[in-house]
């Protein structure tokens, strides 16, 4: 690794870490970007080697064969991985970073929901932490609006590079353009062809199953019911 950094617009070593295999969810951050300081506001006490690492992601070379075999080097290429990443989840809430990532999501790259009833809709990447090493990337179904494991493993991948609003920002800013369809398939537990009574606390039935609701009664409840029912009938049968 060269003491001085040479810069390029595109290239180096960004475009060669996100064409890496698993890292097919990240986008490349503009280097203007990652030059403001502002963007980096709080990141310096995170790392070790912040200097090295940011010298490392701005450089136009790539990491050679003997590079990746220098334990130093190595070093600072986890910390360029992670600053990388940190950087990455502010720029995917930018405009310029929202309009990669939506190209992204329209294109499929992000996988399909795994739901049947979502019918393969596309899915939104998604971190359950904003700290780093905490949980690894998962995928947020914006018809299901459901979190779940990639399909396709990214191993390398931190939850921490795309943050948790990511997919909220993302839908409120593209909500006219990606033609969310809307969630209107429920699946309904049925036994030889009779609905299963509502089980309490169960998410479907209570969140999503609104219109029609199905409720136990217990044997006692449905005598108490039929007596009110008959009672009723009797009165309005002396009315009239």
């Amino acid at each position: 690794m060269s003491g001085e950094s040479s810069y390029s617009e595109g290239g180096g070593w960004i475009q060669w870490f996100c064409q890496m295999e698993d890292h097919q969810f990240l986008c490349e951050v503009d280097s203007e970007f990652i030059r403001d300081n502002f963007n980096l506001y709080g990141l310096k006490s995170k790392f070790n080697f912040y200097n090295e690492a940011l010298d490392l992601i701005l450089s136009s070379e790539t990491p050679d064969d003997e590079d990746l075999e220098d334990e130093r080097f190595l070093e600072v290429y986890q910390e360029a991985t992670d600053l990388y990443g940190l950087i990455h989840a502010r720029f995917i809430i930018t405009a310029k970073g929202l309009s990669l990532m939506k190209d992204k999501f329209l294109s499929g790259k992000f996988g399909a929901c795994p739901r049947v009833l979502c019918e393969r809709s596309n899915v939104l990447p998604v971190g359950m932490s904003e700290e780093l090493r905490t949980s690894r990337v998962k995928v947020f179904c914006p018809r299901c609006e459901e979190v779940y494991i990639p399909k396709k493993k990214c191993p390398d991948v931190d939850g921490a590079y795309f943050g948790c609003s990511f997919p909220s920002i993302f839908i409120m800013n593209f909500i006219q353009e990606i033609q969310i369809a809307p969630n209107s398939q429920q699946y309904v537990p049925r036994i030889f062809g009779f609905r299963v009574y509502k089980k309490k606390g169960s998410r479907y039935q209570d969140t999503q199953q609104k219109p029609a609701e199905i409720t136990h009664y217990s044997e006692e409840q449905l005598k108490k019911l039929r007596g009110k029912t008959e009672q009723q009938s009797k009165e309005d049968y002396v009315q009239k």
